[in-house]
C-alpha cells in the first residue's frame, strides 16, 4: 500500500517538476535594444510552433523550451542572421513541424491538396443535387 502511495504522489508531482530550476535564457523574456530587430524577431517567433505546448507559437508559450527558443531567435537576429536563414536553421533542426507554415515538399503535398480536392468533390456532389431537383 506504501509503494502505491509513492507511485501516486509522483505521478501527481512530475508535471511540477517538468520544468528546470535554472533561470530563463537571458533573452527569453527581453526584448532586443535595436527596435527593428525586435520586430523582425517577434514577426518570426509568431510563425514558429512550441515543441512543447504544440498548439501555441514560441510567442505565446510560457514553456521553458519556448523560452529557450525565443531567445535563440533573439540572439541570432541581433547577430545579423535574417529570418529565413532562423527559420531555416530551426527547421533543419527540428523538422518542418517547427513552422506554421510547412514548405511544399513530397510528404506535405498531400494537406496542400486536400483542401482543394475536397472543395472539388463538394461542387461535384452539389451540381448533381442541384440537377436532380431541377427533374
Amino acid at each position: 500500500m506504501r509503494r502505491l502511495a509513492i507511485l501516486a504522489a509522483l505521478m501527481v508531482a512530475s508535471p511540477a517538476i517538468a520544468d528546470s530550476v535554472l533561470p530563463p535564457a537571458e533573452l527569453a523574456y527581453t526584448q532586443l535594444p535595436d527596435a527593428k530587430q525586435e520586430e523582425k524577431a517577434t514577426a518570426l517567433m509568431k510563425t514558429l510552433r512550441c515543441l512543447v505546448c504544440q498548439g501555441q507559437s514560441i510567442a505565446d508559450s510560457d514553456a521553458e523550451m519556448a523560452g529557450d527558443m525565443r531567445a535563440l531567435v533573439r540572439s541570432k537576429i541581433a547577430a545579423g542572421e535574417s529570418p529565413d536563414q532562423v527559420r531555416h536553421w530551426l527547421i533543419e533542426r527540428y523538422g518542418n513541424w517547427v513552422t506554421y507554415d510547412p514548405p511544399l515538399d513530397r510528404l506535405t503535398w498531400p494537406l496542400w491538396a486536400l483542401p482543394a480536392l475536397l472543395i472539388l468533390v463538394g461542387a461535384f456532389l452539389a451540381r448533381g443535387r442541384f440537377k436532380r431537383r431541377k427533374h
